[in-house]
C-alpha cells in the first residue's frame, strides 16, 4: 500500500469513527437489554447498566436450559437464580430473574415479560441497577432467555 493508500484509509477510518458509524452490531443480549430500559423509563425507573457477572450467570443458565430442555428457575443441580447469581462473582444486595421459552426476537421476549405480572415487576422494579442477558438455542432451534437483574 502507497503512503497515500495509508493516509486515505486513516481518514475514513476516522470519519467512520467521527460519526459513530464504525460501532459493532448490537447483539441480541444488548437488544434485549435496551429494550428492558426503554420500559423502565417509560415507567420512570433509570436504566439498567450491563453487568459482565450477571451475563455470566444468565448465560450459564440459558445454555444449561436449552441443552437439557430444563425450562426453569431451578437448575439441573438444585440451584436457584441467587446461587448462581454469587456463584459467578456477584455480590447482591437484591436479585432478581426471568426466564423466557420459545420467542424468537428481543421484541417477542420483552413484550412476552411485559405481559407478565411478576416479569414485569421484575423489569419496572426501581431498586434493581443492573442486568445480565442470556441466550441460546436448542437442537430444534427454539429460543431460550435469562435475565439477571442485580443490585451490588
Amino acid at each position: 500500500m502507497t503512503c497515500t493508500g495509508i493516509r486515505a484509509g486513516a481518514v475514513v477510518v476516522a470519519m467512520l469513527a467521527a460519526t459513530g458509524t464504525a460501532h459493532a452490531a448490537e447483539t441480541l443480549e444488548d437488544e434485549v437489554r435496551t429494550l428492558t430500559n426503554k420500559e423502565r423509563t417509560a415507567n420512570g425507573c433509570p436504566t439498567l447498566a450491563g453487568n459482565p457477572k450477571l451475563t455470566k450467570s444468565a448465560q450459564a443458565h440459558t445454555d444449561e436450559m436449552a441443552k437439557a430442555g430444563n425450562f426453569s428457575h431451578t437448575g439441573l443441580n438444585g440451584s436457584n437464580p441467587a446461587e448462581r447469581i454469587e456463584k459467578a462473582g456477584y455480590v447482591w444486595k437484591a436479585a432478581a430473574e426471568n426466564i423466557a421459552f420459545g420467542q424468537k426476537t428481543p421484541t417477542e421476549v420483552v413484550a412476552a415479560w411485559m405481559k407478565s405480572p411478576v416479569h414485569r415487576a421484575n423489569i419496572l422494579n426501581c431498586s434493581l441497577k443492573e442486568l445480565g442477558v442470556g441466550y441460546a438455542l436448542d437442537a430444534k432451534k427454539k429460543a431460550y432467555w435469562t435475565q439477571n437483574f442485580g443490585t451490588a
